[in-house]
């Protein structure tokens, strides 16, 4: 357990340095143009990376030790981030600093999934992913608020090195806290680059049971898409800022609560909860057809996320049953699907937005969210009866 909280406390400081970079850059880029556009622009940068970054490296997870891998990571974002505070550098040099600095993050993370098995079994692997999805989003809050403080009182180019502190600060608890596990062996076949991939990926389509789990994982497409609707949706209730605000964090508090109430929930019961739990986090939603007011729609809301809890589950099963020598390529496609699936999942729901009322768009996303949710719950549910 002592290496699981050195490794926690690292991902800690990397979350909340991946918050503090796309804050503090996209105040700097507003600073120098006065364009709120480019701002903008500069901030969807941020989540570019994750798309690519997925599939080409994670796989590096599975060819260098992680532990090193992910202090490598840590320190080239520490270098990469300071640099960006150099007063004078250009715009085009601080976005393409800021995309190879959250490139970075799909190895880390895929190297971090790979390695905490390796650390925790059972259900103790369980719990600390628990652990670690809770205090990752209250990570995130965290840096996005500590972001704009440190910019507000210090200046984004302070707040930059403070950012890099924090990589830093995560690449010297991993070097003093965790040791080095031994990296399974390879096949000729997953050695390279592509063969990684490719073998990857194959294992991913041809296992029935690791399919419905990334199928299930993407219904987030589904329940996520309500966060691009929270600002008109607040203003067809008739609230201003605050109801954004509580309508956003509605989700988030109902996935946090979730949780801490799975990790009470025997293991077996766990998987078995998992469909179900992915049907219950799209069928709330349906009830904004109804057009409620505000305090109805963050209770149904918070159910949502309550319900969506199940990703603890199904992302724990998806690690454990891939083998240790392809864990970290096979997260990082995961990992992909997911974002992949969460934005088309916005931006679908904003451009309907556009031509229905918010509330119709967010019933008909819960729709389509439980038709899928219960087609992916009971190929997982054949899936596992066939190894039973």
């Amino acid at each position: 357990m002592a290496e699981f909280r050195w490794l926690w406390f690292a991902q800690l400081g990397s979350v909340v340095g991946d918050q503090l970079a796309r804050v503090a850059l996209a105040v700097l880029v507003y600073d120098r143009t006065g364009s709120a556009g480019l701002s903008a622009v500069t901030y969807a940068l941020t989540f570019l990376p994750d798309i690519a970054g997925g599939p080409l490296l994670s796989g590096l997870a599975d060819r260098f030790p992680r532990r090193r891998l992910m202090i490598g990571c840590d320190v080239a974002r520490a270098v990469l981030v300071a640099a960006m505070a150099i007063p004078g550098a250009s715009l085009w040099v601080l976005c393409t600093l800021l995309v190879v600095v959250q490139l970075l993050a799909s190895p880390f993370q895929s190297a971090r999934a790979a390695l905490l098995p390796s650390i925790l079994t059972g259900d103790k692997f369980v719990l600390a992913s628990s652990v670690s999805n809770i205090t990752g989003q209250a990570a995130q809050l965290a840096g996005f608020v500590t972001g704009g403080t440190l910019v507000a009182a210090f200046g984004a180019g302070n707040a930059l090195l403070a950012d890099a502190a924090t990589f830093g600060l995560s690449g010297l608890l991993l070097w003093f806290g965790v040791r080095e596990h031994a990296l399974p062996e390879t096949t000729e076949e997953s050695k390279g680059w592509w063969a990684s991939l490719s073998a990857g990926a194959r294992l991913v389509w041809s296992n029935r049971q690791l399919r419905y789990l990334v199928a299930l994982a993407c219904v987030a497409g589904f329940y996520v898409s309500i966060e691009g609707l929270a600002a008109p949706y607040a203003a067809s209730v008739g609230g201003g800022p605050a109801a954004v605000g509580i309508l956003l964090a509605a989700n988030p508090a109902g996935q946090m609560i979730g949780m801490l109430l799975l990790t009470r929930v025997a293991p077996d019961r766990r998987l078995t909860l998992m469909g179900p739990l992915s049907i219950g986090s799209c069928a709330p939603l349906i009830g904004c057809v109804a057009q409620p007011g505000l305090w109805v729609t963050v209770a149904l809301w918070m159910l949502s996320g309550l319900c969506a809890s199940y990703q603890l589950a199904a992302s724990a099963a998806f690690v454990m049953n891939v083998p240790d020598a392809q864990r970290g390529q096979a997260f990082g496609l995961a990992r992909t699907a997911l974002i992949v699936s969460q934005g088309i999942g916005v931006l679908a729901a904003g451009a309907l937005a556009d031509r229905w009322a918010p509330a119709s768009v967010v019933a008909a996303a819960g729709i389509l969210g439980v038709l899928v949710a219960a087609g992916a719950a009971y190929g997982y549910a054949g899936a596992t009866r066939r190894l039973a």
